[in-house]
C-alpha cells in the first residue's frame, strides 16, 4: 500500500512553492515520507532564503512592483495619461455600471457606509473622466490607472481581497476598429512585461457582456471590452472606444509559476514570493 504526504506536508511544499511533481510522490512507508519531506523541505527553505537575500542585495523591489513601472512607462510612451482617482467609490457610480443591489456582483462590494464602498473596479472613474477630458482635449483620450480594487472574492488560488489593477481606455478608436486594437494593446502589454505564452479568448461578463480576455494557461490576467455599449448612455459617451484591465498580481503569478496569488499579494507572510515564515 502506498504512502502520500499529510495534509500538513503537502500545505507546508504549497507555501514554500515545491514543483507540481512533488505532489503526486508516493513511499513505501510514513517514515521513508517523513525523510522525504524533511530533505525537501530543508531544500524549499534555502531557495526562499536565497531568494530574499538576492531581493536585499540586488532586486531591491518586489516583481509587482517592477511589472507596474513597466507597464507604466510603455504606457506613457504610447500616448496614455496616467490618472488617479478615489478609492472610495460613490453607490450611485456603481449603480451606473448596473451593479444594484439584485445584481450578482454586489455581493462582494465591501460597503463603506449607506451610500460609499472601496471600489471594486477602476471603470467606474475612467468612465467619468474620459468625459470631461474628451471635453478638454479632444480625440482620442487616451488614459489608464493602477491601484488597488476589492472584492470580498472566493478565497481561491486566483484571487485576493485586495489587488492591484491596471486598466486602459482609448476613446475615439476608429469604429469597425475595436476589437483588432484591444488585440494590438494586449500584445503591446504582454510584450513589456515579457510573457510570451498567452492567448486571447472571447468570453462573456456580468458587467460588459462580451469580453476579450487575456489568458495564460487557465488563468486569466486581464479582460478587455469595447464600445459603443449599453452602458455608455449612463455616462455621456457617444464615441467609440476600447478598454483592457490587468490584475498586476496574476501577471506575476503567471511569470513565476506560482501556484497561489497569495504568494504575490500585499501580505505579511510573503514577499515578492517567497515565505517568511521559515
Amino acid at each position: 500500500m502506498s504512502v502520500t504526504w499529510t495534509v500538513t506536508q503537502k500545505q507546508k511544499l504549497i507555501e514554500l512553492n515545491g514543483e507540481p511533481a512533488l505532489f503526486n510522490q508516493t513511499f513505501t512507508s510514513s517514515s521513508e515520507r517523513d525523510q522525504a519531506f524533511q530533505k525537501i523541505e530543508r531544500e524549499l527553505v534555502q531557495k526562499n532564503k536565497q531568494h530574499l537575500l538576492e531581493l536585499k542585495n540586488s532586486g531591491f523591489r518586489p516583481l509587482v512592483c517592477q511589472l507596474e513601472s513597466k507597464m507604466v512607462n510603455r504606457l506613457n510612451a504610447e500616448g496614455f495619461v496616467q490618472v488617479v482617482t478615489p478609492i472610495m467609490l460613490a453607490k450611485g457610480m456603481l449603480e451606473k455600471m448596473t451593479i444594484t443591489q439584485d445584481h450578482p456582483l454586489s455581493k462582494q462590494v465591501f460597503w463603506v457606509d449607506d451610500n460609499r464602498c472601496l471600489r471594486p473596479m477602476l471603470a467606474p472613474n475612467l468612465y467619468y473622466l474620459m468625459h470631461d477630458l474628451n471635453r478638454l482635449w479632444g480625440k482620442p483620450v487616451r488614459i489608464f490607472e493602477v491601484g488597488p480594487c476589492f472584492r470580498k472574492e472566493s478565497q481561491g488560488a486566483n484571487h485576493l481581497n485586495e489587488f492591484t489593477m491596471l486598466n486602459l481606455v482609448e476613446l475615439g478608436t476608429p469604429e469597425g476598429e475595436q476589437t483588432a486594437r484591444l488585440r494590438e494593446l494586449a500584445a503591446i502589454m504582454m510584450d513589456t512585461i515579457g510573457l510570451k505564452n498567452y492567448k486571447l479568448e472571447t468570453d462573456t461578463s456580468e458587467v460588459y457582456d462580451t469580453t476579450i480576455d487575456v489568458v495564460a494557461g487557465d488563468l486569466e490576467l486581464g479582460s478587455g471590452a469595447y464600445g459603443p455599449h449599453k452602458l455608455d448612455p449612463a455616462w455621456g459617451i457617444v464615441d467609440p472606444w476600447v478598454g483592457i484591465g490587468f490584475g498586476v498580481e496574476r501577471l506575476a503569478m503567471a511569470l513565476q509559476g506560482h501556484r497561489t496569488i497569495r504568494r504575490v499579494g500585499r501580505s505579511l507572510s510573503y514577499l515578492d514570493g517567497s515565505r517568511l515564515n521559515i
